[in-house]
C-alpha cells in the first residue's frame, strides 16, 4: 500500500508514529491545506513522507499512490472519498464513513465498478479480542442488555463554550458526540449483534449541537444502551449481559485490551489477545492485506457493516430531529 494522507490533524498525528509497524505499509505523501501547510510539512519531516501536497488532484494524478487515507472533517469524506475513487485509488475512510446513506451507496458503486477497496477505518471492528467476543457471545445465553459507553471531557469543549465552533461541535461539519464518539459503541454493538429492530436518540443539545447522549437499541428481547459524551468525563465501560452470564471491559469502545468472561457456573476468564503497540495497527494490517490480495469479498463484508452501521446512526440522529451537514 502506497498510501497518501489526506489530513494533518490529531488522529493523523497519532497514527503516523506507529505507521512503520505495518508491513508493506509506505506513506507516500501527505495532503493538507494550503492555511496549514507548515502542520503537513512539520508531519512530513518528522516521519519521512517524501511528497506534501496542498492540491488533492494533484496528488490523486500522482503515479506514485494507490490508495487514500480520507481524514479530513466529517463533512469532507464523501467528497474526497468519490474524488478518489474516480482517480482509480483505493480508500480507507476515517469514521464516520459520510453522514448520509445515499453517499456511502454512491461511494460504493464506484468502488465496486473499478474493483476499488473502499473500508471505513474503525479500529474496534479489527481487534483480535473483538474477534473473541463475537465468537463467544453465545456463551451468554439469551441476551437481555448491553451497555457501552464511551465519554470524556473533550479538549476542545472550553472552547465550544466560550464561543467558538470547532469543527467536533459543528453540526454543518458533522460534528456531535453521536457521530465522534458514539460511533464507536454503534460499531461494536452491531458487530456483535447485528442491525437492530428500533433505534432512538435522546442528546443533550447546546447551540445546536449533541454534546452528549443516550441511544437505544432494540433487539427483540435485548436492548443495547450506547452513551457517549463530550461535555462530560466517563468512566467509560462495556457489558453485555445474558441469561448465563456477562462479558465485560473498561475503557473507551475504540481499545480493548482486556475483556472479562463471567459466567453464572462460576467460569472466569480473562481474554487479553490485542498485543499491537496502538489500536489502529491492526486495521491497517487488513487494509494492506486486503489491497494486496484485491480481497473484493472481504471489501462488501466491511461494507455492509459500515452500511447497517451508518444507518442506524442516521436513525438515531432523525429520532432526534437532528440534521448533519
Amino acid at each position: 500500500m502506497k498510501l497518501a494522507v489526506v489530513g494533518a490533524g490529531k488522529i493523523v498525528a497519532e497514527f503516523l508514529p506507529h505507521a512503520h509497524e505495518v508491513p508493506g505499509l509506505t506513506i507516500a505523501a501527505i495532503v493538507g491545506r494550503a492555511a496549514s501547510r507548515d502542520k503537513a510539512d512539520a508531519l512530513a519531516a518528522a516521519h519521512g513522507i517524501p511528497f506534501v501536497y496542498t492540491d488533492l488532484d494533484a496528488c490523486l494524478a500522482d503515479p506514485r499512490v494507490d490508495t487514500v487515507w480520507v481524514a479530513v472533517p466529517n463533512v469532507l469524506h464523501a467528497d474526497v472519498a468519490r474524488r478518489a475513487l474516480l482517480a482509480g485509488k483505493h480508500v480507507v475512510c476515517e469514521k464516520p464513513f459520510v453522514l448520509r446513506t445515499a453517499e456511502l451507496a454512491e461511494l460504493r458503486v464506484l468502488a465496486e465498478d473499478r474493483g476499488l477497496i473502499l473500508v471505513e477505518a474503525i479500529s474496534n471492528q479489527y481487534l483480535a479480542n473483538v474477534a473473541w467476543m463475537r465468537d463467544n457471545l453465545h456463551r451468554l445465553g439469551e441476551l437481555r442488555l448491553v451497555q457501552c459507553e464511551y465519554s470524556q471531557y473533550s479538549s476542545r469543549y472550553d472552547a465550544f463554550r466560550s464561543g467558538e465552533v470547532p469543527p467536533a461541535f459543528d453540526p454543518a461539519a458533522g460534528g456531535g458526540a453521536l457521530m465522534d464518539l458514539g460511533v464507536y459503541a454503534l460499531h461494536l454493538v452491531v458487530g456483535l449483534l447485528g442491525a437492530p429492530e428500533t433505534v432512538s436518540y435522546t442528546p443533550r443539545m447546546e447551540r445546536g449541537v449533541d454534546t452528549s447522549g443516550v441511544a437505544v437499541l432494540g433487539y427483540g428481547d435485548a436492548t443495547a444502551v450506547c452513551v457517549c459524551a463530550k461535555d462530560s468525563p466517563g468512566p467509560s465501560r462495556t457489558k453485555i449481559q445474558g441469561t448465563e452470564g456477562a462479558m465485560v471491559f473498561d475503557g473507551p469502545p475504540n481499545e480493548i485490551p482486556v475483556v472479562e468472561l463471567r459466567l453464572r457456573d462460576g467460569t472466569h476468564e480473562r481474554i487479553a489477545l490485542d498485543h499491537d503497540p496502538h489500536r489502529m495497527t491492526a486495521e491497517f494490517r487488513a487494509f494492506v492485506r486486503m489491497i494486496a490480495e484485491a480481497d473484493l469479498a472481504e471489501r462488501d463484508r466491511r461494507l455492509d457493516h459500515s452500511a447497517a452501521v451508518l444507518d442506524t446512526a442516521v436513525r438515531a440522529l432523525e429520532s432526534a430531529g437532528i440534521r448533519l451537514g
